[in-house]
C-alpha cells in the first residue's frame, strides 16, 4: 500500500493543477505527464511518459498509466497499463466489459508493472526529475 501512496504523491506533485506538463532535464529524455480522463468510478487516470522520435513518428519509451484512487485517503496509485512503440509492447493489467467495469485481473503483470515503475520513479528522482531543477513546461 505505500507503494502506491508513493505513486499517487509523485504524479499529482508532477501534474500539480495542470491537466499536462512536460518535465526536462538536461541530458535525459522529456517526461510528459498528463491526466487523460476519469474511470466510470470517477477516479483520475494519470499518464507518465518519455516520448523519443523515429522516422519522424513520436514514441512511446515507455508509457505508464495510473488509476489513481482519492478515497480513502490517503490516495493511492496503481499501474494499469505499459506501453513501449519501439519494442511494439502494450500491456494491462485488467480486462473490462462492455460497461467498463473490471472483469479480470492479470495479478503477475500488475507486479511486474508495480516492480517496474518503482525503479522508474526511482530514477526519475536520481536524475533531477522530481526535483526543482527541472524545466516545467504546462502543456494544457
Amino acid at each position: 500500500m505505500k507503494t502506491y501512496q508513493h505513486f499517487a504523491t509523485v504524479l499529482t506533485r508532477l501534474l500539480g493543477n495542470h491537466t499536462a506538463v512536460r518535465l526536462t532535464v538536461n541530458g535525459y529524455m522529456p517526461l510528459s505527464v498528463e491526466d487523460i480522463g476519469q474511470k466510470a468510478e470517477g477516479n483520475r487516470l494519470i499518464s507518465i511518459c518519455h516520448y523519443g522520435e523515429q522516422n519522424g513518428n513520436l514514441m512511446r519509451d515507455p508509457d505508464m498509466v495510473f488509476e489513481v484512487y482519492a478515497s480513502p485517503a490517503p490516495a493511492t496509485a496503481e499501474p494499469l497499463s505499459f506501453r513501449n512503440d519501439y519494442m511494439g509492447l502494450i500491456q494491462e493489467v485488467y480486462r473490462y466489459d462492455d460497461d467498463g467495469k473490471k472483469t479480470h485481473v492479470n495479478t503477475r503483470l500488475k507486479q511486474e508493472l508495480t516492480s517496474f515503475a518503482r525503479t522508474w520513479f526511482s530514477n526519475l528522482k536520481d536524475q533531477g526529475f522530481l526535483g526543482e531543477t527541472a524545466i516545467r513546461e504546462r502543456l494544457t
